[in-house]
């Protein structure tokens, strides 16, 4: 069972929570910046972040029923709205960019719900999973909702969207601080020695991947796949500058 929209929205109000938002911010903006002139699809739970995309075409976020649905944003029209996270009601290739958060965990078929996320990708378009980590401490505590549902390991989110079709570009992690009060405060720092000295105590991880190929429907339903030669359609890294706490590029594996 999802956790409800209310402790979602309790969360991100409280400090753990404003912390959690911000690092993950300062990733995506490394990843997409103001993802200027394109249609960006938050999954799950992305409305802290969408604000953030201020240069796009459009702006949609679609929370799963489980969960529940908010009114966002808060001024201006209203663009989220409630779906089954198995059939969503948007077209193929409706999306540039598509972000998924505490959405995989607590699905009841995380492969399912990722063929529809790349079903709505565009052919050129890129996707950004953020799960929580599966060694990392935030995952064992029950007050954040990083601590419900299954954690994921990188591996194993190279594995699922390999399934779906797409290829691992980048990925990196964030989160290092333990989630305790009292150690809040020093999480840059903890930021700056984590990913050198325990890399494994990372309580988030961000994979972002893309197309290598169109996929094409058959009659009776299955899905083939075409090699995609077009250049502007390759594997493109998730960050726009060459920084040290920038997305890693992942070398792609046969």
């Amino acid at each position: 069972m999802r956790r409800s929209i209310e402790d979602l929205r309790i969360f991100y109000g409280e400090p753990a929570g404003a912390l959690a938002r911000r690092l993950l911010a300062r990733r995506l903006e490394d990843a997409w910046g103001e993802a200027a002139s394109c249609d960006v699809l938050g999954l799950g739970y992305a409305t802290p972040w969408l604000d953030a995309f201020v240069g796009a075409r459009r702006v949609v976020a679609a929370m799963p029923a489980g969960q529940g649905v908010e009114l966002w944003p808060s001024v201006g029209k209203n663009r989220t709205l409630l779906v089954d996270d198995r059939r969503l009601p948007f077209a193929a290739g409706s999306f540039d960019r598509i972000l998924l958060v505490h959405a995989l965990e607590e699905a009841d078929d995380a492969q399912a719900l990722m063929s529809e996320a790349v079903r709505a990708l565009s052919p050129a378009g890129r996707i950004i999973l953020v799960a929580a980590a599966r060694g990392g401490l935030w995952s064992r505590v029950e007050a954040t909702p990083f601590g419900h549902g299954r954690p994921f390991t990188r591996r194993q989110l190279e594995r699922l969207v390999r399934a779906a079709g797409l290829e691992p570009t980048a990925w990196s992690q964030t989160l290092y601080v333990p989630p305790w009060g009292p150690l809040l405060p020093l999480a840059d720092g903890f930021e700056q020695v984590g990913k050198r000295i325990m890399p494994g105590a990372a309580g988030v991880i961000l994979l972002e991947a893309t197309r290598q190929a169109y996929a094409r429907i058959r009659p009776g339903g299955a899905v083939a796949t075409t090699p995609v030669l077009t250049p502007a359609l390759q594997p493109q890294p998730a960050s726009r500058t060459r920084r040290a706490d920038d997305l890693a590029t992942s070398r792609k594996r046969d």
